[in-house]
């Protein structure tokens, strides 16, 4: 086997892998999962989830383009949760936001969704347009999703209903908006780069 194999070969498998992975190999949502999605929905208890706020989750379903995308968070802290049975007295809306996060963390990662950005904020905003009481945040949060369908894979386990409480607790007030990137900003692209330079010094070094 000749240097340059031996050099490339495992790099190339470890791109190869990392792109299998990370990429979204099973185009947008099919109708016959949109529908099962739906049943889902149904079945569930619905005093758990706002109707409205899931009409608009199907119309993203419905546009699915098979892209990956990111969801950018705001949240703004609850000072003073109430007690919650998982994470008991005195817990405070760090403990409440981490007992939701157990959960997500794990189903996020395993299906190449993560965060990408985090923040406290500084001020309250400078520039505010007809959106009264939505000056004051404590965090904003950037998740990138492999796909739409990894979120509502997610979001539709029976357990996300018990854990998204604690979340829902742990805030006065949060948005979540998903929007599209360029290529430029994709991981894929940077571990591409950073390879390929490493490949070259590995070989030159070795020469």
């Amino acid at each position: 086997m000749s240097l340059s194999v031996k050099i490339w070969l495992p790099i190339s498998l470890v791109y190869i892998s990392f792109f299998l992975w990370y990429t979204n190999l099973s185009g947008p949502l099919t109708e016959q999962e949109i529908e099962t999605y739906k049943k889902i929905y149904e079945e569930s208890n619905s005093e758990r989830r706002d109707s409205e706020q899931w009409k608009k989750a199907f119309k993203f379903m419905n546009e699915d383009d098979g892209k990956d995308f990111y969801m950018v968070n705001f949240l703004d802290r609850n000072e003073s949760p109430r007690i919650m049975e998982a994470t008991g007295e005195g817990a405070t809306s760090l403990d409440l936001q981490m007992h939701y996060m157990e959960y997500m963390w794990p189903q996020q990662l395993k299906r190449a969704s993560h965060p990408v950005f985090f923040a406290f904020v500084l001020n309250p905003a400078l520039d505010i347009v007809a959106a009264q009481g939505m000056e004051d945040w404590d965090i904003v949060a950037i998740f990138r999703y492999r796909s739409r369908r990894d979120l509502f894979e997610i979001g539709l386990n029976p357990i996300f209903d018990e854990r998204h409480e604690y979340k829902v607790e742990a805030l006065d007030k949060t948005i979540a908006i998903p929007v599209g990137t360029p290529f430029i900003t994709d991981l894929r692209l940077a571990l591409f780069i950073f390879l390929l330079l490493f490949g070259l010094i590995i070989e030159r070094i070795r020469a």
